[in-house]
C-alpha cells in the first residue's frame, strides 16, 4: 500500500486526475501527516507565494421562509427555531454601511426557496442595493434558487441568470451543493434541485462568464465514497467550462452542523472532528487539480482547525463573516475579526493579504468607509 501511495501523490502532485478508487484509497490509508504535506505542495503549484488570502463581506439572508425543508437545516421558518422573515431595504442599508465601515467590498447575499418571490423581487432589489452602492458586489443566490426562480417564472435558466446579471449580479455561490449525489439528495433535500439541475445551472453560468464557487457540507448521511464522486463531479464540471471562463474560481468543503437539526442524533449520521477536515481538504486539494483555491473553512471547525488546514492544501482563509446565521443557527459559533484573522494566518507562518471575491488583492485602511454612492 506505501508504494501504492506514493504513486498516488506523484501523479497529484503532477496534477494528473486521480480516480474515484485512488481518491478512496487516500481517505482509507494515507497517514495523515503525508496526506497535509502533499496536499500543501500541490497548494504551492497553484499558489506558489507563502499568502493567504482573506475577505471582508456579509451574509444577508434575504428570507428563511424556504419550501425545501432541508434535514440539515434549522434556520428555515418552518423548522421552529426562527420566525418567519424577509430582510427590508432599510435593514439592507443599515447592514451594509456596517459592511463598509469595516472596510468589506461584498455582500453574499441568500435566502430559501420562497413560493411567492420570483423574478422581478430578486432583480428590484439586486438594482436597489446597487442604486445605492454600485461598488458592493452582489454574490447572491444559488443554482437551487436560480432553478426555483425560473420555474416561478415559466422561463429558462440562462434567461434569468441573465435577467439577475442584468440587475446586479455579480458572482454565483456554490450553494445547495451539499453532497452532490442523488442517493444523499433523497434523503436530506428531496425538494431541492436534483444534483443533474444543479450541474446544469453551473454550466450555464459558466458559458455565460459569471464568476463561481463550488462548495461541499460533508457529514450528513453520505458515505467516504460519495464524498469522492462529490469532488468528482465538481472537478468534471470545472473541466467542461467553455475556454476563457474561469469557473469555480474556489472549492469551500465545510462540515454539517447538526445542531436543532432534523439530522441530530440519527444512528447514520456522526459530526465530522477536526482530523475529518484535515483530511477532507486535503483530498479536495489533490482530487481537484483544475481548481485554484480552497478554503480552510475556519467558521465551522474554528481557528485552530481552520489554520492547521494551510498545511493541509488550503490557501484561503475565507471571510470574517461579519454576519452568518444559517450554522449559527445549527450551533456554529465561532467569530473572527479583521485583526484577529490577520493574526491567526501570521500565527500559522503565512502572510495575510485581504482579496476581494475575484482573487483580486486588496489595500485599504480598514475602518474607512467606502462603496455608498452619496
Amino acid at each position: 500500500m506505501a508504494m501504492e501511495l506514493e504513486q498516488i501523490y506523484q501523479k497529484a502532485l503532477a496534477l494528473t486526475p486521480l480516480s474515484r478508487d485512488e481518491g478512496v484509497a487516500l481517505w482509507y490509508s494515507a497517514p495523515l501527516d503525508e496526506l497535509m504535506a502533499t496536499a500543501h505542495q500541490v497548494r504551492l503549484l497553484h499558489n506558489p507565494e507563502p499568502v493567504v488570502t482573506w475577505q471582508i463581506d456579509r451574509n444577508i439572508n434575504i428570507t428563511n421562509v424556504c419550501s425545501s425543508a432541508c434535514l440539515f437545516c434549522s434556520f428555515h421558518a418552518g423548522a421552529g427555531v426562527l420566525k418567519p422573515f424577509t430582510t427590508t431595504l432599510e435593514e439592507y442599508r443599515s447592514k451594509i454601511g456596517e459592511l463598509l465601515a469595516l472596510g468589506g467590498d461584498q455582500v453574499l447575499l441568500q435566502g430559501g426557496l420562497h413560493p411567492k418571490y420570483g423574478l422581478a423581487f430578486y432583480t428590484n432589489l439586486f438594482r436597489a442595493l446597487k442604486a445605492e452602492f454600485p461598488a458592493v458586489k452582489l454574490h447572491a443566490l444559488g443554482p437551487a434558487e436560480v432553478l426555483h426562480i425560473a420555474r416561478l417564472e415559466g422561463i429558462s435558466v440562462e434567461a434569468t441568470l441573465l435577467a439577475l446579471r442584468e440587475a446586479g449580479l455579480d458572482s454565483l455561490p456554490g450553494a445547495g451543493a451539499e453532497i452532490l449525489v442523488q442517493r444523499v439528495r433523497d434523503i436530506v433535500s428531496p425538494k431541492k434541485a436534483s444534483v443533474d439541475e444543479w450541474v446544469e445551472v453551473m454550466r450555464i453560468a459558466h458559458r455565460l462568464g459569471l464568476l463561481t464557487s463550488a462548495t461541499m457540507m460533508y457529514g450528513q448521511v453520505e458515505t467516504v465514497e460519495e464524498r469522492i464522486q462529490h469532488l468528482l463531479v465538481i472537478r468534471d464540471l470545472q473541466d467542461a467550462k467553455p475556454e476563457g471562463s474561469v469557473g469555480f474560481l474556489a472549492f469551500i468543503p465545510w462540515p454539517c452542523m447538526l445542531g436543532n437539526t432534523k439530522l441530530q442524533g440519527r444512528s447514520d449520521v456522526q459530526p465530522a472532528t477536526g482530523v475529518e477536515h484535515l483530511r477532507m481538504v486535503a483530498i479536495a486539494r489533490l482530487m481537484l487539480h483544475n481548481i485554484r483555491h480552497v478554503q480552510a473553512s475556519w467558521l465551522t471547525v474554528g481557528r485552530d482547525i481552520g489554520t492547521l488546514s494551510l498545511w493541509a492544501g488550503a490557501d484561503d482563509m475565507g471571510s470574517i463573516m461579519i454576519e452568518e446565521n444559517v450554522v449559527a443557527s445549527a450551533g456554529a459559533q465561532n467569530r473572527m475579526d479583521a485583526e484577529g484573522m490577520q493574526r491567526a494566518i501570521r500565527a500559522a507562518g503565512f502572510t495575510p493579504q485581504l482579496r476581494d471575491q475575484g482573487y483580486h488583492w486588496r489595500t485599504i485602511s480598514l475602518g474607512e468607509p467606502r462603496g455608498r454612492k452619496s
